[in-house]
This record gives C-alpha cells, sequence and structure tokens, in this order.
C-alpha cells in the first residue's frame, strides 16, 4: 500500500513544464476521453422535457484537502468527483457532466496529472457522465477544481435546505464518520499502517476516496424526500444548516449513529472518542435528508424533525459540533 515519493514519480516521467500546455491537455484527454471535449466550450444535450441545470463547484488543494504520499494521483480524481457529484445528488438531481480546472507547479510530473485524470474519469463513468473540459495553468501549488453540472427532471421541487418539517424522519444513506476516522489514521500512521491493524484499510480508504452509490439522490426525491444535504462538513453542523433554513429542530438518535466497530476499534487504537467522528468528522459525502414517508431504499432512518431550532441527539446537544470549515 505504499506510495512512491515526490521525487521518484520526476524520474519517471517529464514534467509539464518539459512537455508544455496543449501535451498537457492531450495527456488529460488520453485518459478521460470526450466526444464533446475539446472546442471552445461543451454543448450539452437536453434529452427530456421539463429539465432544469444543477451546477457546483469545489476545490481540492494540496496539503489542504489531500497529500500524495497519503493519496494516489487516482484517489484524488475520484474525491474531486465524489465530492461534487455528491452535492448535485444531494438536490435530487442527476450528474450530467464534469469540468476540469487544474492548476499546478511547471515540475509537476505529468503522470500525476494523467493519474487524477484518470481517477475522475473513472468515478465519472459510474454516474454514466464524461469530463467535457476545462482548463490548465502553471501555479505554486496543485489545485483540482471541478464544476459538476447536473439535470433536474420532472416537476417535483428540488431538495433544498429549507423544506424539513416537525414529524418528518430523518434518513441517511452512506457511512458517517469514516472519513475522518481515516484522515486520523493517516495523520498518525501515514500509508504504513501496521499489519496487525491491517482491518482498518477500510476507513483509510472512506477518507482518500469516499463513496455513494451513484442515483440515491433521485431515488429520495422521487420517494418524496423533502430536504436534503451531503455529510461534508460534519454530520451536526450540515443538520444545523438545515434545521436553521428551515426554522425547525432535528432530533437524532443516538443507537441509529453510534459508532460501528471499526471505529470503535480505531479510536481505542488511537486514544480518540469515536463518536467526535461521527457528530463533527465531515467528508463522508453521506446524503441526509428529511421525509414525511418511509426512508428511501438504501437509506435509513437517524432521527427526527421536531420544532425549536437545534440539533440535539436523544435530547441533548452533542459535545462535538465544529465540524469541517475552510477558514
Amino acid at each position: 500500500m505504499s506510495l512512491e515519493t515526490k521525487e521518484e514519480r520526476v524520474k519517471l516521467t517529464p514534467t509539464l513544464a518539459e512537455i508544455g500546455e496543449k501535451r498537457v491537455i492531450e495527456a488529460i484527454t488520453s485518459v478521460a476521453p470526450s466526444s464533446i471535449n475539446g472546442d471552445d466550450a461543451a454543448v450539452l444535450h437536453t434529452p427530456v422535457p421539463n429539465r432544469r441545470t444543477v451546477a457546483t463547484t469545489d476545490l481540492l488543494v494540496e496539503g489542504r484537502h489531500f497529500r500524495l504520499d497519503w493519496s494516489t494521483p487516482e484517489e484524488v480524481g475520484h474525491k474531486a468527483i465524489v465530492q461534487n457529484f455528491a452535492d448535485i445528488e444531494a438536490m435530487g438531481a442527476r450528474p450530467a457532466a464534469a469540468l476540469l480546472g487544474l492548476a499546478a507547479p511547471a515540475d509537476t510530473p505529468i503522470s500525476i496529472v494523467q493519474g487524477i485524470a484518470r481517477g475522475i474519469a473513472e468515478a465519472s463513468s459510474h454516474y454514466n457522465t464524461e469530463l467535457v473540459g476545462g482548463d490548465v495553468t502553471q501555479a505554486g501549488e496543485l489545485v483540482v477544481s471541478i464544476t459538476a453540472i447536473g439535470a433536474l427532471g420532472g416537476d417535483r421541487q428540488a431538495l433544498t435546505l429549507d423544506r424539513a418539517r416537525p414529524g418528518q424522519q430523518v434518513v441517511a444513506h452512506g457511512k458517517i464518520g469514516w472519513s475522518a476516522a481515516g484522515l486520523a489514521l493517516l495523520e498518525r500512521f501515514g500509508r504504513a499502517l501496521p499489519e496487525e491493524h491491517s482491518e482498518l484499510w477500510p476507513l483509510i480508504d472512506a477518507h482518500c476516496a469516499p463513496w455513494i452509490t451513484p442515483g440515491r439522490g433521485q431515488v429520495a426525491r422521487a420517494t418524496g424526500v423533502t430536504a436534503m444535504t451531503d455529510n461534508s462538513d460534519g454530520l451536526i453542523p450540515d443538520l444545523s444548516t438545515i434545521a436553521a433554513r428551515s426554522g425547525v429542530s432535528i432530533d437524532l438518535f443516538a443507537d441509529a449513529i453510534k459508532p460501528d466497530p471499526l471505529l470503535v476499534q480505531a479510536g481505542a487504537l488511537l486514544g480518540r472518542d469515536p463518536l467526535e467522528w461521527v457528530h463533527a468528522g465531515g467528508e463522508d459525502h453521506t446524503l441526509l435528508a428529511t421525509t414525511a414517508k418511509p426512508a428511501p431504499s438504501g437509506f435509513r432512518v437517524i432521527g427526527e424533525v421536531v420544532r425549536g431550532e437545534s440539533v440535539t441527539v436523544d435530547g441533548r446537544p452533542s459535545p462535538y459540533t465544529k465540524g469541517w470549515a475552510s477558514f
């Protein structure tokens, strides 16, 4: 599971400065091809009536959101797509295309850029989408920016943050706390996780390459979910946003969000409270939603919407509320 050092990659492949912008773009499109990429702008098809466009963008900055001694370039590209497509899914929409903005130092090996593009292409393929364009430029640090385009069909409302109502259930799709636990393991061991703790690798994988099942956002919208977001900043912070925007309180069921055995084991190994990873970890990109109907396929009930304006666990405030913040 060891990764090549940056110095080893420099020896293996030419740098961006050595091959020039045109060949950098060719290297990206060779591993992430699209028949509509290559003109001044991509023209997207609109195959269904009553369709609305959904757009979002996110940045990944080396040293802030990823490290190349912890993640492969393919994992960086995968993560960039999932965190953006999760935002599209959280609106109940279908991802349709992705654009890449890449800034990198001139001495960056082309293999790193191709690896990122390969990860983007692979993750996008699970959604039947493609990388349809973008831009590259020189910068002092490696920055990956994805702009995701989605489609919202039919006449149902988008799953906005302000539509939770008292009496509804809170439901979730995906792991909660795994990404934060994986980050904590990387901070302690890097990619050199001791063999006797190899069963914890899924937590590291969840941080480097998070995953949600494609299409769950559309399923949620079709089955009557009202408000939805993805767990990017932390369970308590993200649900607090829904609560504040909707003017309600959310009470989570402690048994429904208790740390699973892997989190408990990682907590014991690191001397950490695994509950912190669940409540405030973030970057799982779990879909969190409210509904007055039974939980949609692939979702589970984790709480309820009540009157008030707060987020509690079994009626009590959580000791962990900070979550992820850019500043």
